[in-house]
């Protein structure tokens, strides 16, 4: 098991200040960074990548698509500029050394339809991300599918329907994620949940239902954890928490109040809750 940190719980671009957190996670006892991919500057994240190697820490990534960037679009070109955001964030993913790219890259953030979605919107996006694993393939990293409350997108809301999503795009540099925070709003059952997209997980978010500290809410974390035990889960538990650092960001996730007494409490105590309940089952 490699336990990570979502860096966007203090910044949406890791820069050089933030070197300094990436020594304090590492002696905190992280393996691993998720780091924001918002910004493709190949040359910066290479410089990243050496700077993660020097401190002895492994990486993944977090990415999203746009509305004017949308693999869902009736509009070909929008999809294409979806498909090139997505190659855009492969080479920054390998530039820095990141083995995986998670995020919910089969639509745009936060962009609504006022419907559900249409068989050619899954055509649509299960076209874009084949090339997507395509491009990936070559770069030796794995495209992670992450579903999402109905509140933040409308294309993929359960587990079941991200991984048949997976299924059948049939790549396999293509797989599926599970978010703690999303589930607990969306599915009846953790445990059925978890199972139905077993042969397509390859990561997962560590996720409080108020996105503050894990093991402090109302998440079910022995019926979690139990589960991605019972399917011989054995990959990335990444905390991801959100506070008001980061104004845009607390403005897209809704948060207000701040939930915890400081980052270097959430990320201390997220761990060993994590490693605590990881290990002792």
């Amino acid at each position: 098991m490699k336990y990570g940190m979502n860096l966007l719980l203090w910044t949406a671009g890791v820069t050089e200040e933030h070197f300094p957190l990436l020594s304090n996670l590492k002696q905190w006892g992280f393996d691993g960074v998720e780091l924001p991919m918002f910004d493709f500057n190949v040359n910066h994240f290479r410089k990243l990548g050496a700077e993660l190697k020097k401190t002895g820490l492994a990486s993944t990534a977090v990415t999203v698509c746009t509305p004017e960037e949308n693999p869902i679009s009736e509009d070909a070109s929008v999809r294409r500029a979806g498909l090139e955001r997505l190659k855009k964030a492969i080479d920054c993913c390998a530039a820095a050394g990141a083995t995986v790219l998670c995020g919910p890259i089969h639509s745009a953030l936060g962009h609504f339809s006022g419907a559900g979605r249409t068989q050619d919107e899954w055509n649509r996006a299960k076209e874009i991300l084949w090339q997507a694993g395509e491009y990936a393939k070559t770069a030796h990293i794995t495209l992670v599918v992450e579903y999402l409350n109905r509140f933040e997108c409308y294309f993929l809301n359960c587990a079941a329907d991200a991984a048949q999503f997976c299924r059948e795009v049939n790549h396999p540099n293509v797989k599926t994620m599970y978010d703690t925070f999303h589930a607990n709003i969306e599915e009846k059952s953790i445990t059925q949940a978890v199972k139905a997209c077993a042969d397509q997980l390859a990561h997962v978010h560590i996720s409080e239902n108020d996105r503050s500290t894990p093991g402090e809410g109302g998440v079910n974390w022995t019926e979690s954890f139990q589960a991605l035990k019972d399917v011989n889960y054995d990959g990335w538990l990444i905390i991801e928490a959100f506070g008001l650092a980061l104004p845009d960001l607390a403005a897209a996730t809704r948060v207000w109040r701040r939930m915890f007494p400081s980052e270097e409490y959430l990320a201390k105590n997220g761990l060993q809750f994590m490693k605590s309940r990881w290990e002792s089952r």
